[in-house]
């Protein structure tokens, strides 16, 4: 009993640590200023580097991992993994190609903060809260790839505050979404691999709720974060 109860807290611990960790990192979020540089100093077609630029934002971008995360949670076929991440990838690619070739601009600071959104929603079906508090679930696939939209605005808005030569844009940021995937494929190999280890363990089911609450909280972390951008900076 008295290990048990020592392991709980160990586990409490650490979803606190998580969750301050997150708000610490959040000024890190996005393109860093070396890779910034890098971007506005290419005229005309760089597909290797931007090729690696999407990859590297993709897995150093914890908001859509955690969204990501949330949608397999609970996905024990491939088949079902494929299906809602294409709906995702279609999600996010038609924005970031029209938010960056089609010039649709948004406010960086609401499109985040709809992220964050996107977190919390996706943790809190996992625990069941649409079934216990409204009796329903809506439909996951949709709010997947909605959701998505938002994602890749989040993407387009990182590009477009730098000015990124017309020479060679449509090649180049077509490879950078190309790299965003490749990002995304290695990301939730990993995560995959994590989650099936864990699923093999009897107490899987009793931490999963623990889990999702944690990453709902880091949901609203984002929310918070982001909202006090917008309302201090913006």
């Amino acid at each position: 009993m008295v290990e048990r109860r020592a392991t709980g807290c160990t586990q409490a611990g650490l979803a606190i640590a998580a969750v301050v960790a997150l708000s610490c990192v959040m000024e890190a979020h996005g393109v860093s200023r070396r890779d910034a540089l890098f971007v506005q100093s290419i005229n005309g077609p760089a597909i290797g580097p931007f090729l690696y630029l999407g990859a590297k934002h993709m897995v150093t971008g914890y908001d859509h991992l955690m969204f990501l995360v949330g949608v397999i949670f609970f996905l024990y076929r491939l088949k079902d993994v494929v299906q809602y991440v294409s709906l995702f990838t279609i999600g996010h690619s038609v924005t970031l190609l029209a938010g960056v070739l089609g010039g649709i601009h948004a406010n960086a600071y609401i499109i985040d903060a709809i992220i964050g959104v996107s977190v919390a929603y996706k943790a809190f079906e996992n625990m069941g809260g649409f079934d216990r508090l409204f009796g329903f679930r809506p439909n996951t696939r949709l709010a997947v790839m909605v959701f998505g939209l938002f994602h890749g605005f989040g993407l387009a808005t990182k590009l477009q505050e730098f000015t990124v030569s017309q020479n060679g844009l449509v090649t180049n940021i077509l490879s950078f979404n190309v790299g965003v995937e490749i990002g995304q494929v290695l990301a939730l190999t990993a995560v995959l691999l994590g989650i099936s280890y864990w699923r093999r363990h009897p107490g899987f089911l009793g931490d999963s709720f623990a889990a999702n609450t944690l990453l709902m909280a880091g949901g609203f972390v984002l929310i918070g974060y982001q909202l006090t951008g917008y309302l201090t900076r913006a």
